[in-house]
């Protein structure tokens, strides 16, 4: 679906990304775990076309990446949900969708989105400020997957939230990658996360991909880096 070749990037003189070769699957969960620096976020901005790489290229469906089309099929939950505060929760889920069409329809689709994600329709006229921090990452999650789209990006999904609602928001990413066939990458520390959404998980360690297998694999691996990463919790 998404091929990285030799992706290089530098700000300011320091090189962040010095040759990233990856790989996304059609269909298929990749994380990308790499301590705080080695480049996760630059690596996923560079895919959305919000940087753009110094060398190397980046191929969608075996041709030239067009940002503009891809962000049409693309969604994105945030690590901070980043839902508008002015907005109901429902027009947050819908804002795309309401530039597509009439405004029963978009409410709509975002009453099933949310319910999908675990949230009542009675949720839907409430504003961001008064639902939980789990509520709302399961609103911004409703609003990625609102236009059902065949790639979604997870920004460190399960940051800030406790470990009963970090296991719901893993499950409810595992279903739906399972359900949608969408190809995700998600990049995160948290290794819950790692073995419970993952089919292929990649070490980003001083801009290159160092180690590359399944959560399985892993247990099993040599390399020192993925081993200090495992067991350091990073």
């Amino acid at each position: 679906m998404i091929t990285l070749t030799d992706i290089h990037k530098t700000f300011d003189g320091k090189p962040i990304l010095r040759g990233v070769n990856l790989t996304l699957p059609q269909g298929q969960s990749t994380v990308v775990i790499g301590a705080s620096g080695s480049g996760k976020s630059v690596l996923m901005r560079s895919i959305l076309g919000l940087v753009t790489p110094d060398s190397g290229t980046i191929t969608h469906q075996d041709a030239p990446l067009n940002p503009q089309a891809f962000l049409n099929d693309f969604g994105m939950l945030f690590q901070g949900a980043a839902l508008f505060d002015s907005l109901p929760i429902w027009q947050n889920v819908a804002f795309r969708l309401l530039r597509q069409m009439p405004k029963p329809r978009a409410r709509a689709i975002a009453l099933q989105k949310l319910a999908r994600v675990g949230l009542d329709a009675d949720v839907a006229d409430r504003l961001p400020a008064t639902l939980s921090g789990g509520m709302q990452k399961r609103a911004g999650l409703a609003r990625a997957i609102a236009t059902d789209p065949s790639v979604i990006f997870f920004d460190e999904p399960t940051t800030g939230l406790d470990p009963i609602m970090a296991r719901t928001i893993n499950t409810l990413i595992r279903d739906i990658v399972s359900e949608t066939n969408a190809t995700t990458l998600t990049i995160t520390h948290d290794m819950t996360t790692v073995h419970s959404i993952a089919d292929q998980v990649a070490l980003l360690d001083k801009g290159k991909i160092r180690w590359h297998g399944t959560p399985a694999q892993m247990a099993t691996a040599t390399d020192d880096k993925l081993q200090a990463f495992l067991f350091s919790g990073s």
